[in-house]
């Protein structure tokens, strides 16, 4: 139950963030792909290799092994190398539903990403803090991730 009083902004999570990231669009693209999945890493660096079934549709997921994992979201959208779009609950096991956008484009000396998280349900406090700081840090690689590919050194001179 709800309790009396809630407000909208209770339920709801909107997380937004511009990266700037001196490397083709392509190159971001594949950077941003690998880092949400086969590369994803959890706090302290602790590897979390996630998939990505890359098209409408597909499972974006943890894969523990022996059919065991977490599934955090489908691709509701994708349209190489401008959008990625995931809906699903994430990594939280409550009553919400994520929407998460990257929607990328050239820019002067590389790709700008916007990025947008947007839940709406009950999200604890600790997660809503975590979320922030969790984005922040899964972005900044993807960030690294294409700005030192070879490619991508090559593209953004």
């Amino acid at each position: 139950m709800i309790a009396t009083g809630t407000k909208v902004e209770d339920l709801t999570l909107n997380l937004t963030e511009e990266i700037h990231v001196k490397a083709t669009l392509d190159v971001t693209f594949d950077a941003l792909l690998e880092q949400l999945g086969p590369l994803m890493t959890a706090a302290e660096d602790r590897p979390m290799p996630m998939k990505i079934e890359a098209w409408p549709g597909g499972r974006w997921y943890r894969d523990l092994g022996d059919n065991n994992g977490h599934l955090w979201g489908h691709v509701q959208a994708i349209k190489r190398p401008t959008l990625l779009e995931f809906t699903g609950p994430l990594m939280m096991s409550y009553a919400v539903t994520s929407n998460v956008q990257y929607r990328l484009s050239e820019e002067a000396g590389g790709t700008l990403i916007k990025f947008q998280h947007i839940g709406l349900g009950l999200i604890p406090e600790d997660y809503r803090k975590g979320l922030t700081g969790g984005w922040k840090q899964i972005n900044a690689r993807a960030k690294e991730r294409a700005e030192t590919s070879r490619a991508g050194r090559t593209a953004a001179r």
